[in-house]
């Protein structure tokens, strides 16, 4: 990877479905002291404020989802099924309570430490789906309102994916006729098809 400059607050300072779409092909860095993880976003999901009752914060904030409200350009993160952290992107102005969360990752740089932390050799399983991907990165707890700017977690630009598919999201239980889950076509990076 060339050297680039994060991507801005202003970035996700907007439509979250559209910054979900755009997302698709840029990387997703974690710096930490075991070292620099870094893939390319392949598949993201939107959740948007107000009428997704798939969202966290739709019905009222709490401690857990805070990070959710804003300002845009920090990371949301949280715990679930007892097992997993989920990383999502804050967007829309601050106080609306959006977010985009990040599905897969195509890895790039640190695999072998992304190995080691998913207990796994086979590449293609250390990022296809949300949980795996924090856990290859290393995003937990801590991480969570971070700037998306560094030091710890920044989104780098990268190239313009042209095939995107749009469906359902999955892994849900409430808006799952919603068409918010993007992906990039033709990845085998991608959680499930």
């Amino acid at each position: 990877m060339g050297v680039k400059e994060p991507l801005p607050p202003e970035f996700y300072d907007r439509a979250t479905l559209d910054v979900a779409r755009e997302l698709l092909g840029c990387v997703l860095v974690c710096e930490s002291p075991e070292g620099r993880t870094a893939g390319r976003i392949v598949e993201t999901e939107g959740y948007v404020p107000l009428i997704d009752p798939a969202s966290h914060a739709y019905r009222r904030r709490t401690e857990r989802n805070a990070a959710m409200w804003g300002p845009p350009g920090r990371a949301y993160v949280y715990f679930t099924y007892g097992m997993h952290f989920m990383v999502n992107l804050v967007t829309e102005p601050e106080g609306q309570a959006a977010a985009v969360l990040v599905r897969a990752l195509e890895p790039l740089d640190g695999v072998e430490l992304m190995q080691r932390r998913r207990g796994v050799e086979n590449v293609r399983l250390l990022c296809s789906g949300p949980g795996r991907l924090c856990q290859a990165l290393g995003i937990g707890a801590a991480l969570n309102g971070t700037l998306l700017q560094g030091p710890h977690l920044l989104v780098l630009p990268g190239e313009r994916v042209r095939a995107i598919v749009s469906t359902t999201r999955i892994g849900i239980t409430r808006g799952v006729d919603l068409p918010w889950r993007y992906y990039e076509a033709g990845s085998p990076w991608i959680s499930r098809r």
